[in-house]
């Protein structure tokens, strides 16, 4: 095989390969053995037709696609590794030449990741935050404990008030008309929660249980659906079951109740405590992020918009599978916020950019300072994965595949690599 590279436009090369005669025709010959079976010859049963009276029968030329699905990515491959080309796309072939006992020569016309200029990615000018917790942030995570812990009591014998958890019927109308999602039954509201539009929890306040309340609305001028923007509403409304939330006292009694200690002074000593970790682990990981951004900033790089669609399709992956989490998919929830596919791929396309290019940074870096994952590192990596997993280490790793190694490599070198700007 012979192959020649030009590049014919920024991050976009061009291979010319040529296979010699008798490459090509060993292709042909496996061509037909695998597809023989689909040809039909008179005086032969399916498949036992000689090859020459296949092609004389339908053509010289009968064999000559599945040999080039046979014989292309073989000589694609060799010549991308010849020339150290990485590409980030599927190649566009070209066939220039082609014929029983000729050279094969095609061209492939490919994206390739882009080089990498960087800029000063040491000694990066960045503060990391001071953490400080104080006692009223003790206090208010206990509120949230304290709240999260609180027992729901029934009310019969007095309106809606302010913070009450309601449970609802509602059908809303706009000139007269019932509009789509504009209906529930049996929906729980907490009164003061702001999640509704602006105005409808007011005034369901000093409504009584089965009371049947009007409330007029008006939708923002920036609500997320384009056909009820600025549009005004009325809604009917039945109070099927008011609650309210009796929070225990905060006592010795209470961290007896939800922790493993006997009085509340130790409890909130242990949740200062934790309080304290987890800002140190969040102050921690916003100078890390702050380092990668100026390292980032600080570099140029042209990026392939190949590159940037297949990140929104990422991003969008795994937005679909939180979604799945809460029994709602992509179609849904755009149909719920009002948008289309092409404002959803706009609206994270900067993110995208932004990701791509902090990914080949960082590679660039850690290619540049050969910083690499150890065998040692991945044992440790994979052994502590299979903790998380509550599963033995060596039957773990008998269920990872290649791909998944190469994340693991690629995890441990960000990580090193990361730590190499704070260092």
């Amino acid at each position: 095989m012979k192959s020649k590279v030009e590049t014919v436009e920024k991050n976009v090369v061009k291979l010319t390969i040529e296979e010699d005669a008798e490459r090509f025709n060993e292709s042909l010959k496996k061509a037909y053995q695998k597809t023989k079976g689909r040809f039909t010859v008179p005086g032969f049963r399916r498949g036992k037709a000689p090859m020459s009276l296949i092609e004389k029968y339908y053509g010289e030329n009968v064999f000559f696609e599945e040999a080039l699905n046979i014989i292309c990515p073989e000589a694609y491959e060799a010549a991308i590794k010849e020339h150290g080309i990485i590409p980030v796309d599927t190649p566009e072939l070209d066939i220039e030449q082609i014929g029983k006992d000729k050279n094969l020569i095609f061209t492939a016309k490919v994206t390739v990741k882009p080089e990498v200029k960087l800029g000063q990615y040491k000694g990066l000018d960045v503060e990391k935050e001071q953490v400080n917790i104080t006692d009223e942030d003790v206090q208010k995570e206990l509120e949230k404990i304290r709240d999260r812990n609180a027992r729901l009591v029934t009310v019969e014998d007095r309106p809606v008030q302010q913070n009450d958890i309601v449970n609802i019927d509602f059908e809303g109308f706009i000139d007269g008309k019932p509009f789509d999602g504009g209906s529930a039954k049996g929906y729980t509201l907490v009164i003061g929660s702001n999640t509704f539009i602006p105005g409808f929890e007011e005034q369901l306040v000093g409504a009584a249980l089965n009371q049947e309340v009007e409330v007029n609305v008006t939708f923002p001028e920036d609500y997320h659906n384009e056909s009820l923007k600025g549009k005004q509403a009325v809604f009917k409304v039945r109070i099927n079951e008011i609650k309210y939330k009796e929070l225990p006292n905060l006592d010795d009694e209470f961290a007896q109740d939800i922790s493993e200690f006997n009085t509340l002074e130790e409890y909130k000593a242990d949740l200062r405590k934790k309080l304290e970790e987890r800002a140190q682990q969040e102050a921690e990981r916003k100078y890390e992020n702050e380092l990668v951004k100026k390292a980032v900033e600080n570099a140029e790089v042209d990026i392939p918009e190949v590159m940037v669609e297949r990140q929104i399709n990422n991003i969008l992956q795994r937005m679909d599978v939180a979604l799945a989490y809460q029994g709602l998919n992509l179609k849904t929830y755009m149909e719920i916020m009002g948008i289309d596919e092409k404002k959803m791929r706009d609206d994270y396309r900067e993110r995208a950019l932004e990701e791509v290019k902090t990914e080949l940074v960082l590679e660039k870096i850690a290619q540049t300072e050969n910083i690499q994952a150890t065998d040692e590192e991945v044992e440790k990596e994979i052994a502590e994965m299979a903790e998380r997993y509550k599963q033995n280490p060596e039957d773990f790793k008998k269920h990872l595949q290649n791909d998944d190694i190469e994340y693991i490599k690629e995890t441990i070198v960000r990580r090193k690599t990361i730590e190499l700007l704070k260092q």
